[in-house]
């Protein structure tokens, strides 16, 4: 089983139509799907990495002194004494920090700020693509999915990208990259590891691979396209596996509603979710990430 490859390109040509019709299965079938010349310059994930990799660098030491390596090491320790022990359940073997337009970014190496602001723009236009091409295909007006995230244009969408590594683990049988989850916005584009893989999604009951690909771009939906898709599209649980060799990279951009935004089903057919400020949903978000995500629409059922 593997996830789909889309080539972008051709949106732009005579197979356009099949095209849409691939990234509507994708959107429908799967949740995730990987995005080829997708118009994002090579030339510019190539500096990305090369920013990333070099910041990273300079927080290897830290890691070393977190949180999940110090708690590893003592289950380790019982574990050698003949005590029995638990995976690490309750947190990601991850070094990550986020980017925003009003955060502090790092300010080494020198041009890692220029170069990541340059790619975050290039994302923001995918997005706001992958948005319009799912109006379509969803037989929406134009700017619907725009004006759930927008509230009519009176705030601006959330955008933020996760810069994650997933350093090599000594143990993998007793910790996880980064949890099981859905996500809880919008639309999400990942720059990962061409080589280092580890993300899997969960198909038909079945962990699945996202096989590495070098300068693809990686779409998933998340809990509020569910929502405004009536159930359509599916967000979909996700997770990455620790592994003993190699260090992930991950690059994470969420394109997500303003927390101001009212969300809600936007199909003519009868709602199967709940209408509430994606604010409120976060708020549910951040205690229940790693649980059941109906629980959390049931949640804003009650609000």
């Amino acid at each position: 089983m593997v996830i789909p490859v889309i080539d972008f390109s051709k949106l732009e040509g005579e197979e356009r139509a099949e095209t849409m019709a691939q990234i509507a299965n994708g959107c429908e079938e799967w949740g995730f799907f990987q995005l080829v010349n997708h118009g994002i310059p090579v030339e510019l994930l190539d500096r990305v990495k090369k920013v990333c990799a070099e910041c990273y660098k300079l927080r290897e030491e830290g890691f070393k002194e977190s949180k999940p390596v110090q708690m590893l090491k003592e289950m380790v320790d019982r574990e050698g004494e003949g005590l029995a022990v638990n995976e690490l359940d309750d947190m990601d073997w991850e070094d990550v920090f986020t980017l925003q337009d009003d955060n502090q970014w790092p300010s080494n190496p020198p041009e890692f700020k220029e170069t990541m602001m340059e790619y975050r723009r290039e994302l923001k236009k995918l997005a706001e693509k992958m948005l319009e091409i799912m109006e379509e295909n969803l037989g929406l007006e134009k700017d619907i999915m725009k004006g759930a995230f927008t509230s009519g244009d009176d705030y601006a969408p959330f955008f933020g990208t996760k810069v994650s590594h997933y350093p090599p683990c000594p143990h993998p049988d007793l910790a996880t990259g980064l949890r099981a989850h859905t996500d809880a916005g919008g639309v999400i584009l990942l720059f990962q590891d061409d080589e280092v893989g580890g993300l899997q999604i969960l198909k038909d009951g079945r962990w699945v691979d996202v096989q590495p690909l070098a300068d693809a771009i990686v779409i998933n939906t998340g809990d509020q396209i569910e929502v405004i898709s009536n159930g359509r599209y599916k967000s979909v649980w996700h997770r990455v596996l620790a592994t003993r060799d190699g260090n992930r990279r991950s690059i994470a951009s969420f394109y997500n509603p303003a927390l101001e935004a009212t969300i809600g089903p936007a199909t003519n057919a009868a709602a199967a979710y709940p209408t509430f400020a994606f604010g409120d949903y976060m708020d549910v978000y951040v205690k229940q990430k790693f649980q059941a995500k109906q629980r959390r629409f049931d949640a804003m059922a009650k609000v």
